[in-house]
Protein backbone atom coordinates (compact mmCIF):
# COMPACT_ATOMS: atom_id res chain seq x y z
CA UNK A 1 0.00 0.00 0.00
CA UNK A 2 1.19 3.09 -0.58
CA UNK A 3 1.93 6.27 1.26
CA UNK A 4 -1.28 8.17 -0.43
CA UNK A 5 -3.79 5.04 0.47
CA UNK A 6 -2.40 4.96 4.11
CA UNK A 7 -3.18 8.56 4.38
CA UNK A 8 -6.32 7.82 2.78
CA UNK A 9 -7.47 4.69 4.95
CA UNK A 10 -6.27 6.77 7.97
CA UNK A 11 -8.33 9.98 7.13
CA UNK A 12 -11.78 7.37 6.60
CA UNK A 13 -11.59 6.27 9.66
CA UNK A 14 -10.96 9.42 11.36
CA UNK A 15 -13.87 10.59 9.82
CA UNK A 16 -15.84 7.49 9.97
CA UNK A 17 -16.48 6.62 13.38
CA UNK A 18 -17.07 10.27 14.39
CA UNK A 19 -20.02 10.29 12.06
CA UNK A 20 -21.72 6.93 12.73
CA UNK A 21 -21.61 8.19 16.28
CA UNK A 22 -23.31 11.48 15.31
CA UNK A 23 -26.17 9.75 13.56
CA UNK A 24 -26.77 7.53 16.73
CA UNK A 25 -29.65 9.72 18.66
CA UNK A 26 -28.79 11.59 21.62
CA UNK A 27 -28.23 10.32 25.33
CA UNK A 28 -30.27 11.44 27.79
CA UNK A 29 -28.96 13.92 29.72
CA UNK A 30 -26.59 15.08 26.33
CA UNK A 31 -27.42 18.41 25.33
CA UNK A 32 -27.12 17.72 20.87
CA UNK A 33 -24.51 20.72 20.82
CA UNK A 34 -22.05 18.40 23.79
CA UNK A 35 -23.05 15.15 21.62
CA UNK A 36 -21.51 17.35 18.37
CA UNK A 37 -18.25 18.07 20.80
CA UNK A 38 -17.87 14.63 21.55
CA UNK A 39 -18.19 13.19 18.43
CA UNK A 40 -15.43 15.78 17.18
CA UNK A 41 -13.22 14.94 20.23
CA UNK A 42 -13.41 11.04 19.19
CA UNK A 43 -12.47 12.33 15.15
CA UNK A 44 -9.41 13.92 17.06
CA UNK A 45 -8.04 11.31 19.35
CA UNK A 46 -8.42 9.16 16.19
CA UNK A 47 -6.24 11.22 14.47
CA UNK A 48 -4.14 11.93 17.37
CA UNK A 49 -3.66 7.67 17.31
CA UNK A 50 -3.26 7.24 13.01
CA UNK A 51 -1.95 10.60 12.97
CA UNK A 52 -2.82 11.63 9.28
CA UNK A 53 -1.56 14.77 10.07
CA UNK A 54 1.36 15.71 12.68
CA UNK A 55 -0.29 15.94 16.35
CA UNK A 56 -0.31 19.81 16.68
CA UNK A 57 -1.97 20.06 13.16
CA UNK A 58 -4.35 17.44 13.86
CA UNK A 59 -5.91 19.02 16.94
CA UNK A 60 -5.96 22.13 15.06
CA UNK A 61 -8.70 20.51 12.81
CA UNK A 62 -10.35 19.21 15.55
CA UNK A 63 -10.61 22.53 17.28
CA UNK A 64 -11.78 24.22 14.01
CA UNK A 65 -14.28 21.78 13.79
CA UNK A 66 -16.05 22.58 17.03
CA UNK A 67 -15.73 25.89 16.27
CA UNK A 68 -17.27 25.53 12.85
CA UNK A 69 -20.26 23.65 14.14
CA UNK A 70 -20.68 25.39 16.97
CA UNK A 71 -19.72 22.46 19.38
CA UNK A 72 -17.62 24.90 20.92
CA UNK A 73 -18.46 28.69 21.55
CA UNK A 74 -16.56 30.86 19.99
CA UNK A 75 -15.39 32.17 23.46
CA UNK A 76 -14.10 28.71 24.92
CA UNK A 77 -12.23 28.07 21.09
CA UNK A 78 -8.96 28.89 22.18
CA UNK A 79 -9.44 29.06 26.20
CA UNK A 80 -7.53 25.81 26.60
CA UNK A 81 -3.99 28.16 25.29
CA UNK A 82 -4.62 30.28 27.94
CA UNK A 83 -4.38 27.66 31.10
CA UNK A 84 -1.95 28.23 32.95
CA UNK A 85 -0.88 24.33 32.97
CA UNK A 86 -0.39 24.64 29.18
CA UNK A 87 1.85 27.25 29.85
CA UNK A 88 3.83 25.35 32.21
CA UNK A 89 4.34 22.70 30.31
CA UNK A 90 5.73 24.99 26.97
CA UNK A 91 8.04 26.48 29.86
CA UNK A 92 9.46 23.47 31.59
CA UNK A 93 10.39 21.84 27.33
CA UNK A 94 12.41 25.11 27.06
CA UNK A 95 14.09 24.59 30.45
CA UNK A 96 15.11 21.34 29.47
CA UNK A 97 16.33 22.39 26.29
CA UNK A 98 18.90 24.30 28.30
CA UNK A 99 19.80 20.98 29.91
CA UNK A 100 20.66 20.29 26.42
CA UNK A 101 22.23 22.92 25.41
CA UNK A 102 24.35 23.38 28.63
CA UNK A 103 25.61 20.24 28.75
CA UNK A 104 24.33 20.19 32.33
CA UNK A 105 22.06 16.99 31.52
CA UNK A 106 24.73 14.96 30.22
CA UNK A 107 27.54 15.72 32.88
CA UNK A 108 24.86 14.32 35.80
CA UNK A 109 24.23 11.54 34.04
CA UNK A 110 28.19 10.81 33.36
CA UNK A 111 28.74 11.21 37.55
CA UNK A 112 26.11 8.55 38.10
CA UNK A 113 28.01 6.15 35.60
CA UNK A 114 31.26 7.09 37.09
CA UNK A 115 29.68 6.25 40.73
CA UNK A 116 27.57 3.34 39.71
CA UNK A 117 28.70 1.74 36.13
CA UNK A 118 30.86 -1.06 37.31
CA UNK A 119 28.65 -3.90 36.64
CA UNK A 120 25.89 -3.88 33.21
CA UNK A 121 23.16 -3.67 36.35
CA UNK A 122 24.47 -1.12 38.13
CA UNK A 123 25.31 0.92 34.54
CA UNK A 124 21.40 1.01 34.03
CA UNK A 125 20.86 2.09 37.60
CA UNK A 126 23.15 4.89 37.12
CA UNK A 127 21.44 5.92 33.49
CA UNK A 128 18.05 5.78 35.50
CA UNK A 129 19.16 7.28 38.27
CA UNK A 130 20.01 10.26 36.02
CA UNK A 131 16.68 10.19 34.30
CA UNK A 132 14.84 10.34 37.65
CA UNK A 133 16.97 13.27 39.00
CA UNK A 134 16.12 15.35 35.45
CA UNK A 135 12.18 14.06 35.74
CA UNK A 136 12.10 16.42 38.96
CA UNK A 137 11.42 19.54 36.46
CA UNK A 138 12.00 18.22 32.99
CA UNK A 139 7.98 17.12 31.73
CA UNK A 140 9.64 15.56 28.31
CA UNK A 141 10.35 12.03 28.09
CA UNK A 142 11.84 12.42 25.10
CA UNK A 143 13.95 15.43 25.97
CA UNK A 144 15.33 13.29 28.95
CA UNK A 145 15.68 9.58 27.88
CA UNK A 146 15.68 10.14 24.26
CA UNK A 147 17.57 13.97 24.05
CA UNK A 148 19.94 13.15 26.72
CA UNK A 149 19.91 9.71 27.75
CA UNK A 150 19.61 7.70 24.77
CA UNK A 151 23.39 9.04 23.07
CA UNK A 152 24.94 7.80 26.13
CA UNK A 153 23.45 4.45 26.42
CA UNK A 154 24.14 3.87 22.52
CA UNK A 155 27.55 4.60 22.89
CA UNK A 156 28.06 2.30 26.39
CA UNK A 157 26.98 -0.24 24.51
CA UNK A 158 29.38 0.40 21.53
CA UNK A 159 31.91 0.72 23.67
CA UNK A 160 31.51 -3.01 24.85
CA UNK A 161 31.24 -4.36 21.29
CA UNK A 162 27.07 -4.31 21.16
CA UNK A 163 25.53 -3.24 18.04
CA UNK A 164 22.08 -4.31 16.69
CA UNK A 165 22.61 -8.00 15.23
CA UNK A 166 24.38 -10.97 16.49
CA UNK A 167 26.26 -9.07 19.23
CA UNK A 168 23.01 -7.45 20.53
CA UNK A 169 22.75 -9.07 23.63
CA UNK A 170 26.08 -8.51 24.87
CA UNK A 171 25.25 -5.28 26.56
CA UNK A 172 22.73 -2.75 24.45
CA UNK A 173 19.67 -4.98 24.46
CA UNK A 174 19.33 -5.00 27.94
CA UNK A 175 20.51 -1.76 28.41
CA UNK A 176 17.85 -0.48 25.82
CA UNK A 177 14.88 -2.50 27.42
CA UNK A 178 15.78 -1.14 31.14
CA UNK A 179 16.34 2.39 30.60
CA UNK A 180 13.16 2.50 28.71
CA UNK A 181 11.22 0.86 31.03
CA UNK A 182 12.22 2.66 34.30
CA UNK A 183 11.84 5.75 31.86
CA UNK A 184 8.28 4.87 31.99
CA UNK A 185 8.62 4.30 35.47
CA UNK A 186 10.10 7.76 35.96
CA UNK A 187 7.18 9.87 33.71
CA UNK A 188 4.66 7.77 36.87
CA UNK A 189 6.97 9.09 39.65
CA UNK A 190 6.97 12.66 38.89
CA UNK A 191 4.20 15.40 38.73
CA UNK A 192 6.49 16.29 35.95
CA UNK A 193 7.65 13.05 34.46
CA UNK A 194 5.49 13.91 31.29
CA UNK A 195 3.90 15.92 29.75
CA UNK A 196 0.24 14.10 30.34
CA UNK A 197 0.85 14.74 34.07
CA UNK A 198 -0.22 17.79 34.70
CA UNK A 199 -3.76 17.20 32.22
CA UNK A 200 -4.40 13.66 34.76
CA UNK A 201 -4.34 16.44 37.88
CA UNK A 202 -6.51 18.77 36.12
CA UNK A 203 -9.15 16.24 34.85
CA UNK A 204 -9.13 14.43 39.17
CA UNK A 205 -9.86 18.14 40.21
CA UNK A 206 -12.61 18.61 37.90
CA UNK A 207 -14.11 15.22 38.23
CA UNK A 208 -13.79 14.46 41.95
CA UNK A 209 -12.32 17.82 43.52
CA UNK A 210 -9.42 16.13 45.01
CA UNK A 211 -5.77 17.91 44.13
CA UNK A 212 -2.58 16.37 43.60
CA UNK A 213 0.26 18.86 44.61
CA UNK A 214 3.85 18.16 43.06
CA UNK A 215 4.89 17.42 46.72
CA UNK A 216 1.54 14.60 47.10
CA UNK A 217 2.66 13.35 43.44
CA UNK A 218 6.35 12.79 44.52
CA UNK A 219 5.45 10.88 48.33
CA UNK A 220 2.77 9.25 46.81
CA UNK A 221 4.39 7.37 44.08
CA UNK A 222 7.93 6.95 46.01
CA UNK A 223 6.78 3.68 47.50
CA UNK A 224 5.66 1.48 44.73
CA UNK A 225 7.85 3.65 42.53
CA UNK A 226 11.13 2.30 44.32
CA UNK A 227 9.39 -1.19 44.52
CA UNK A 228 9.10 -1.04 40.63
CA UNK A 229 12.80 0.25 39.67
CA UNK A 230 13.85 -3.39 41.81
CA UNK A 231 11.54 -5.33 40.44
CA UNK A 232 11.49 -4.45 36.49
CA UNK A 233 15.38 -4.31 36.68
CA UNK A 234 16.13 -7.57 38.04
CA UNK A 235 13.09 -9.47 36.27
CA UNK A 236 15.08 -8.12 32.65
CA UNK A 237 18.22 -9.26 33.57
CA UNK A 238 16.93 -12.63 34.54
CA UNK A 239 14.83 -13.21 31.54
CA UNK A 240 17.37 -11.72 29.64
CA UNK A 241 20.74 -11.38 30.84
CA UNK A 242 23.72 -9.47 29.21
CA UNK A 243 26.77 -11.18 28.07
CA UNK A 244 28.93 -8.63 29.71
CA UNK A 245 28.47 -8.55 33.46
CA UNK A 246 31.05 -5.61 34.55
CA UNK A 247 31.63 -2.79 32.79
CA UNK A 248 34.14 -1.62 34.63
CA UNK A 249 35.11 0.61 30.78
CA UNK A 250 32.02 2.37 31.12
CA UNK A 251 32.91 4.01 34.47
CA UNK A 252 36.54 4.88 32.81
CA UNK A 253 34.07 6.33 29.64
CA UNK A 254 32.20 8.74 32.12
CA UNK A 255 35.84 9.64 33.99
CA UNK A 256 37.33 10.28 30.35
CA UNK A 257 34.11 12.24 29.20
CA UNK A 258 33.90 14.14 32.13
CA UNK A 259 37.48 15.48 31.98
CA UNK A 260 36.87 16.53 28.59
CA UNK A 261 34.04 18.63 29.48
CA UNK A 262 35.87 19.82 31.96
CA UNK A 263 35.10 22.58 34.92
CA UNK A 264 31.35 23.19 34.82
CA UNK A 265 30.80 26.52 32.70
CA UNK A 266 29.09 29.53 34.09
CA UNK A 267 25.83 28.57 31.73
CA UNK A 268 26.04 25.52 33.20
CA UNK A 269 26.40 27.08 37.01
CA UNK A 270 23.07 29.29 35.65
CA UNK A 271 21.41 26.04 34.65
CA UNK A 272 21.93 24.23 37.63
CA UNK A 273 20.91 27.12 39.82
CA UNK A 274 17.49 27.00 37.77
CA UNK A 275 16.93 23.68 38.15
CA UNK A 276 17.06 23.93 42.18
CA UNK A 277 15.18 27.24 41.82
CA UNK A 278 12.41 25.76 40.24
CA UNK A 279 12.15 23.01 42.15
CA UNK A 280 12.39 24.35 45.74
CA UNK A 281 9.51 26.38 44.37
CA UNK A 282 7.09 23.78 43.58
CA UNK A 283 8.27 21.78 46.80
CA UNK A 284 7.10 24.69 49.05
CA UNK A 285 4.04 25.62 46.99
CA UNK A 286 2.06 25.40 50.09
CA UNK A 287 3.64 28.29 51.68
CA UNK A 288 5.08 30.49 49.25
CA UNK A 289 1.57 30.48 46.96
CA UNK A 290 3.64 30.92 43.66
CA UNK A 291 1.66 28.39 40.91
CA UNK A 292 3.98 25.81 39.50
CA UNK A 293 3.83 27.73 36.34
CA UNK A 294 4.67 31.10 37.50
CA UNK A 295 7.66 29.37 38.95
CA UNK A 296 8.71 27.59 35.38
CA UNK A 297 8.01 31.21 34.00
CA UNK A 298 10.42 32.71 36.39
CA UNK A 299 12.99 29.82 35.92
CA UNK A 300 12.56 31.04 31.79
CA UNK A 301 12.88 34.13 32.24
CA UNK A 302 16.02 33.96 34.46
CA UNK A 303 17.44 31.26 31.30
CA UNK A 304 16.84 34.07 29.01
CA UNK A 305 18.12 37.29 30.76
CA UNK A 306 21.52 34.95 32.18
CA UNK A 307 22.10 34.32 28.10
CA UNK A 308 21.98 30.95 28.76
CA UNK A 309 19.01 30.48 26.36
CA UNK A 310 18.29 32.94 23.64
CA UNK A 311 15.02 33.90 22.30
CA UNK A 312 15.88 31.66 18.87
CA UNK A 313 16.37 28.93 21.44
CA UNK A 314 12.53 29.39 22.69
CA UNK A 315 11.51 29.36 19.03
CA UNK A 316 13.60 26.83 17.75
CA UNK A 317 11.90 24.27 20.63
CA UNK A 318 9.50 22.69 17.91
CA UNK A 319 8.61 20.11 20.54
CA UNK A 320 7.53 22.18 23.25
CA UNK A 321 5.35 24.12 20.64
CA UNK A 322 4.30 21.06 19.18
CA UNK A 323 2.87 20.36 22.62
CA UNK A 324 1.39 23.77 23.37
CA UNK A 325 -0.41 23.32 20.56
CA UNK A 326 -2.28 20.00 20.60
CA UNK A 327 -2.12 19.99 24.36
CA UNK A 328 -4.00 22.89 24.44
CA UNK A 329 -6.59 22.04 22.08
CA UNK A 330 -7.28 18.72 23.59
CA UNK A 331 -7.35 19.73 27.13
CA UNK A 332 -10.11 22.57 25.90
CA UNK A 333 -12.34 19.63 24.25
CA UNK A 334 -12.13 17.26 27.03
CA UNK A 335 -12.72 20.20 29.78
CA UNK A 336 -15.72 21.28 27.80
CA UNK A 337 -16.81 17.52 27.69
CA UNK A 338 -16.41 17.37 31.83
CA UNK A 339 -18.10 20.52 31.90
CA UNK A 340 -21.44 19.46 29.85
CA UNK A 341 -21.72 16.50 31.61
CA UNK A 342 -20.57 13.92 28.52
CA UNK A 343 -18.05 12.08 31.03
CA UNK A 344 -20.09 11.55 33.51
CA UNK A 345 -23.44 10.13 31.54
CA UNK A 346 -20.82 7.80 29.72
CA UNK A 347 -19.63 6.49 32.67
CA UNK A 348 -23.11 5.68 34.34
CA UNK A 349 -23.41 3.75 31.01
CA UNK A 350 -20.19 1.87 31.30
CA UNK A 351 -20.88 1.95 35.26
CA UNK A 352 -23.99 -0.34 34.45
CA UNK A 353 -22.25 -3.34 33.07
CA UNK A 354 -20.27 -3.58 36.31
CA UNK A 355 -23.33 -2.75 38.75
CA UNK A 356 -23.25 -5.05 41.69
CA UNK A 357 -19.26 -5.88 41.30
CA UNK A 358 -17.04 -5.38 44.68
CA UNK A 359 -15.66 -2.49 44.39
CA UNK A 360 -11.95 -3.58 44.80
CA UNK A 361 -12.77 -6.23 42.04
CA UNK A 362 -13.86 -3.40 39.77
CA UNK A 363 -10.90 -1.28 40.23
CA UNK A 364 -8.57 -3.69 39.66
CA UNK A 365 -10.52 -5.16 36.01
CA UNK A 366 -11.06 -1.11 35.10
CA UNK A 367 -7.30 -0.12 36.20
CA UNK A 368 -5.82 -3.33 33.85
CA UNK A 369 -8.70 -2.78 30.72
CA UNK A 370 -7.13 1.19 30.91
CA UNK A 371 -3.65 0.19 31.46
CA UNK A 372 -4.38 -2.62 28.15
CA UNK A 373 -5.99 0.44 25.68
CA UNK A 374 -3.05 1.95 25.55
CA UNK A 375 -2.29 -0.27 22.72
CA UNK A 376 -4.41 1.83 20.55
CA UNK A 377 -2.63 5.17 21.42
CA UNK A 378 0.74 6.51 20.39
CA UNK A 379 0.97 8.89 23.08
CA UNK A 380 -0.40 8.89 27.14
CA UNK A 381 -1.78 12.26 26.24
CA UNK A 382 -4.25 11.19 24.01
CA UNK A 383 -4.98 7.69 26.17
CA UNK A 384 -5.80 9.98 29.12
CA UNK A 385 -7.56 12.36 27.36
CA UNK A 386 -10.05 9.71 26.01
CA UNK A 387 -10.76 7.59 28.69
CA UNK A 388 -9.37 9.02 32.13
CA UNK A 389 -12.12 10.76 33.21
CA UNK A 390 -14.75 8.14 32.63
CA UNK A 391 -12.80 5.53 34.09
CA UNK A 392 -12.39 7.17 37.09
CA UNK A 393 -15.98 8.26 37.64
CA UNK A 394 -17.05 4.58 37.02
CA UNK A 395 -14.51 3.47 39.54
CA UNK A 396 -15.67 5.51 41.93
CA UNK A 397 -19.49 5.32 41.12
CA UNK A 398 -18.67 1.48 42.00
CA UNK A 399 -17.80 2.15 45.57
CA UNK A 400 -14.17 2.90 45.51
CA UNK A 401 -12.68 5.37 48.06
CA UNK A 402 -12.40 8.48 45.86
CA UNK A 403 -8.62 9.08 46.54
CA UNK A 404 -7.11 5.66 46.11
CA UNK A 405 -9.31 5.52 42.71
CA UNK A 406 -7.90 9.28 42.14
CA UNK A 407 -4.01 7.99 43.24
CA UNK A 408 -4.88 4.43 40.75
CA UNK A 409 -5.71 5.61 37.56
CA UNK A 410 -2.93 8.71 37.78
CA UNK A 411 0.04 6.14 38.32
CA UNK A 412 -1.18 3.45 35.93
CA UNK A 413 -1.61 6.36 32.92
CA UNK A 414 2.35 6.40 32.31
CA UNK A 415 2.43 2.63 32.54
CA UNK A 416 0.90 1.27 29.64
CA UNK A 417 3.59 2.88 27.74
CA UNK A 418 5.69 -0.26 28.16
CA UNK A 419 3.35 -2.10 26.11
CA UNK A 420 4.71 -0.98 22.34
CA UNK A 421 7.19 0.47 20.22
CA UNK A 422 5.28 3.56 19.79
CA UNK A 423 3.68 4.03 23.16
CA UNK A 424 5.27 7.83 24.33
CA UNK A 425 7.92 9.62 22.16
CA UNK A 426 10.67 7.38 23.68
CA UNK A 427 9.32 4.06 22.32
CA UNK A 428 10.41 4.39 18.66
CA UNK A 429 13.82 6.20 19.44
CA UNK A 430 14.99 2.71 21.82
CA UNK A 431 12.98 0.56 19.65
CA UNK A 432 14.09 2.32 16.55
CA UNK A 433 18.06 1.65 18.04
CA UNK A 434 17.64 -2.16 16.26
CA UNK A 435 18.89 -4.51 19.55
CA UNK A 436 15.39 -5.60 20.34
CA UNK A 437 13.35 -7.34 17.59
CA UNK A 438 9.49 -6.07 17.38
CA UNK A 439 8.06 -9.52 19.07
CA UNK A 440 10.29 -9.47 21.54
CA UNK A 441 9.76 -5.81 22.59
CA UNK A 442 5.90 -6.33 22.40
CA UNK A 443 6.08 -9.75 24.88
CA UNK A 444 8.63 -8.63 27.35
CA UNK A 445 6.27 -4.84 27.48
CA UNK A 446 3.25 -6.58 28.47
CA UNK A 447 5.11 -8.27 31.10
CA UNK A 448 6.75 -5.33 32.24
CA UNK A 449 3.64 -3.43 31.97
CA UNK A 450 1.38 -6.14 33.81
CA UNK A 451 3.88 -6.42 36.36
CA UNK A 452 4.06 -2.53 36.99
CA UNK A 453 0.34 -1.94 37.02
CA UNK A 454 0.25 -4.82 39.83
CA UNK A 455 3.16 -2.99 41.91
CA UNK A 456 1.90 0.36 41.56
CA UNK A 457 -1.68 -0.86 42.97
CA UNK A 458 -0.71 -3.51 45.68
CA UNK A 459 2.19 -1.14 47.20
CA UNK A 460 0.25 1.83 46.06
CA UNK A 461 -2.50 0.59 47.79
CA UNK A 462 -0.67 -0.31 51.17
CA UNK A 463 1.57 3.54 50.85
CA UNK A 464 -1.22 5.97 50.47
CA UNK A 465 -2.74 3.97 53.25
CA UNK A 466 -0.15 4.26 55.43
CA UNK A 467 0.24 7.72 54.52
CA UNK A 468 -3.34 7.93 56.03
CA UNK A 469 -4.92 9.30 51.90
CA UNK A 470 -7.84 7.08 51.95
Amino acid sequence: MTNAWRALVKWLLVVLLPTILFLLPVPAGVTPQAWRLLTIFVGTILGLMLQPLPLGAMALVGLAAAALTGALPAGQVFAGYADPLVWMVLAAFCISRGMIKTGLGRRVALLFIRALGHTSLGLGYSVVASDAVLGMVIPSNGARAGGIVFPIVKSLAEAYGSRPGPTAARLGAFLMLMVYHCDVIVSAMFFTGNASNPLIASLAQQVTGIEISYNRWALGAIGPALVSMLVVPLFLYRTGPPAVKHTPAAAEFATAELRQLGPMVRAEKVMLGVFAFITLLWMTKGWNNIDYPIAALAGLTILLLGGVLTWDDVLAERNGWDVFVWYGAIYQMARALTEAGVTRVLAQAVGQLISGTIWWAALLVLVFIYVYAHYAFATITAHVSAFYAAFLLVIIAAGAPPYLAVLSMSYVSSLGASLTHYGTTTSPIYYGAGYVTQGAWWRIGLLVATINTLVWLAVGAVWWKLLGWW
